[in-house]
């Protein structure tokens, strides 16, 4: 959603969750920063997790990860500045290859995003060579690399069920995997980080014993 707000409507929107102090502290420096944006021709994206000062304050547009990054593609900014984290700043820049993407904060990171690498999508394709991956959107650029296609949480069912094959691999996020189970014919292989490496360490054990695991 595209933010217009004059400053007054800042000002007011802001006095609904900051204190007065707070209010005339963070004004100045809200100002200087819309200032530096048409300076500089910049486009910030506010997440939906971001603080008042910067959803309000500062930002252009404002929604989820996905929705901001293609508002992004259909601006005319030479720089995009991404308040989110990082694997929503590596979308950005996949559907912007044009432009300058920066994010805040090169730390901000998410937990289901780094819950999966690309060598372990790898690692799952040979268990299942057969199997075409289907990536919730919310992950790495590496690992969307890695898969045969993408999907958001709205549209994962119609995703999966538009692959011809009978059995598919979902990652990373289990608890989406097996809402989509629930509601497709098709057999979904999440991905269980505790469960596969698990089964890692033990044939890694097995190897160093000379035992070899029956299953």
């Amino acid at each position: 959603m595209k933010l217009e707000l004059s400053t007054d409507q800042i000002r007011d929107k802001l006095a609904e969750t900051m204190m007065p102090h707070e209010l005339e502290k963070a004004m100045p420096l809200i100002e200087e920063i819309r200032k530096l944006k048409k300076e500089k021709n910049v486009c910030v994206l506010g997440h939906n997790y971001m603080t008042p000062d910067v959803f309000y304050g500062v930002s252009d547009f404002v929604g989820d990860s996905l929705g901001l990054s293609r508002e992004a593609a259909q601006t005319d900014a030479d720089i995009i500045l991404f308040d989110g984290v990082h694997f929503m700043a590596e979308t950005a820049k996949i559907l912007n290859p044009d432009k300058l993407v920066l994010i805040a904060d090169p730390g901000a990171g998410c937990s289901l995003a780094e819950s999966i690498t690309a060598e372990d999508v790898r690692m799952l394709r040979s268990m299942y060579p057969d199997a075409p991956v289907v990536t919730y959107v919310n992950c790495s650029a590496e690992v969307k690399a890695e898969s045969d296609i993408c999907c958001t949480s709205a549209n994962a069912v119609k995703v999966v069920n538009s692959l011809s094959e009978d059995t598919v691999i979902f990652i990373p996020d289990e608890f989406l995997a097996k809402n989509v189970q629930r509601d497709t014919k098709k057999r979904v292989i999440f991905y269980d980080r505790v469960r596969y490496m698990s089964f890692i360490q033990e044939m890694i054990f097995a190897l160093s014993e000379n035992n070899f695991p029956i299953f």
